[in-house]
């Protein structure tokens, strides 16, 4: 089956459940708790050094969420095009075994990153953070993730550890050594948050280490982040960093007609390798201004950034094509629904 004939029949597969869903809604209560969201990221990118330029639509997602019951929910979500490429996401139930206690089993996000660094709904720059782009081969693979929440003195904490195929997304494989990981959440994403993680990945086309920490504050139209992450490789020896900070301000609009809000927003991050021996590879600003087309803040808006590179070696991970690390103004369409 081709993948655009596969694509067709999930999106149509989706449609035909969320408006079975609605219809019915009023008299089934499973189908009442279920929920249905979407995202759609199309953009223009003008690479300033080679004077090319590109337009895409970089994600369009659909998703399908809701409880069994108060023991069992679900989750899933598809990718209609990732650069031109039909993806299948979420696939993944979650067991409430016992109050505070989660796991779930099936495809799921690898705990390694924070949805706002890899959610497309959630990120505050049309392009991902260095880390959050070059570090893992894939954001998702077949495994078990289990969490606990809990809290001391009234601060949230989440521990939470799983295994993994450590063959990414949708490639059930047999193997003898699973890909694992553990992270300590502290607090929430509504005021001060901090974690720690670690990530092993004996995988198929490579074999890391990972281990990393973010910090962040954040409320209704501000947030601020700080994370860092090392990459160490088993078979080579070579080791790769990166660290990011970001930021970003809500500003409401009164009488402003289509736009609701208006948001600056700020990022610098590094990425090398052994940088205790070649120093740091490359150095990227980038200011970004978005406006937004509801209330709530960092939703449905038209985004405009300029990414600024300031390169001392020439990485690896830049030589797919030439505007990779070309300094680059975007504009960017993000809806979410």
């Amino acid at each position: 089956m081709s993948v655009r004939k596969s694509g067709a029949k999930a999106l149509l597969l989706t449609l035909l459940i969320v408006s079975f869903g609605t219809a019915y809604s009023q008299e089934n209560s499973f189908l009442r708790k279920m929920k249905f969201d979407g995202s759609l990221k199309t953009k223009y990118e003008y690479a300033l050094e080679t004077n090319m330029s590109r337009f895409s639509v970089r994600n369009s997602r659909l998703g399908l969420s809701g409880d069994m019951n108060s023991y069992v929910s679900y989750r899933v979500q598809i990718e209609l095009s990732n650069e031109g490429k039909f993806e299948v996401l979420d696939l993944s139930a979650t067991l409430k075994p016992m109050k505070n206690l989660t796991v779930t089993m099936g495809q799921t996000s690898i705990p390694i990153y924070n949805s706002s660094q890899i959610t497309p709904a959630q990120m505050m720059f049309a392009n991902r953070t260095f880390l959050a782009k070059y570090f893992v081969p894939g954001t998702r693979d077949l495994g078990v993730l289990a969490a606990y929440n809990f809290s001391v003195s009234g601060v949230p904490v989440e521990l939470d550890a799983g295994a993994f195929n450590a063959s990414k997304s949708n490639n059930p494989v047999w193997t003898d050594n699973l890909s694992w990981s553990a992270r300590a959440i502290i607090g929430s994403m509504d005021g001060f948050r901090a974690s720690a993680k670690v990530y092993r990945y004996p995988g198929i086309d490579a074999d890391f280490f990972l281990w990393g920490a973010d910090m962040r504050y954040g409320k209704e139209r501000f947030k601020i982040e700080a994370e860092v992450l090392d990459r160490e490789d088993q078979s080579t020896g070579d080791n790769l960093f990166s660290s990011c900070l970001q930021g970003g301000y809500s500003f409401p609009i009164k009488n402003g007609g289509m736009f609701k809000d208006i948001t600056p927003a700020l990022r610098w991050d590094l990425m090398g390798h052994k940088i205790a021996v070649n120093g740091i590879g490359v150095n990227r600003l980038t200011f970004g201004l978005s406006f937004g087309f509801t209330s709530k803040p960092f939703s449905s808006l038209l985004r405009i950034d300029f990414e600024k590179y300031f390169k001392k070696n020439i990485l690896p991970e830049f030589t797919r094509y030439e505007e990779m690390d070309s300094d680059k103004i975007t504009v960017e369409l993000q809806i979410i629904f």
